[in-house]
């Protein structure tokens, strides 16, 4: 499965949406007519809003990710789940156009050192 990183995702979103929008930007200078003109940029536009969106829901997912993180660490233990099991811990990973992208959490950070 391919996976990313939270800062990647960031990046290469804001990378895809400035080249559509360059793209219908170029595509409407060049092409000839109206009509080609017009389905263009609205493709490109469409495309430039898609990845626009899918970054700003990644932000909001990490938010809450990062939310639950700082949540559960005022928590001492986890609560024993139905089972007997110790409930897992907050999910730390987003998606970006289907593409895993784990969220760094303080607690992550922390274990890795």
């Amino acid at each position: 499965m391919f996976g990313l990183t939270f800062d990647d995702a960031k990046t290469y979103g804001l990378i895809g949406a400035a080249v559509l929008l360059v793209a219908a930007v170029v595509a409407a200078w060049v092409m000839n007519t109206l009509i080609q003109k017009a389905a263009a940029f609205a493709l490109l536009g469409a495309l430039a809003f898609a990845v626009w969106t899918q970054r700003t829901a990644l932000q909001d997912c990490a938010e809450k990710v990062q939310a639950n993180v700082a949540l559960s660490e005022q928590v001492e233990a986890p609560a024993p789940s139905s089972d007997g099991a110790a409930a897992e811990g907050p999910d730390d990973e987003c998606s970006f156009f289907g593409a895993t992208v784990t969220v760094p959490t303080p607690a992550a950070a922390l274990s890795s050192r």
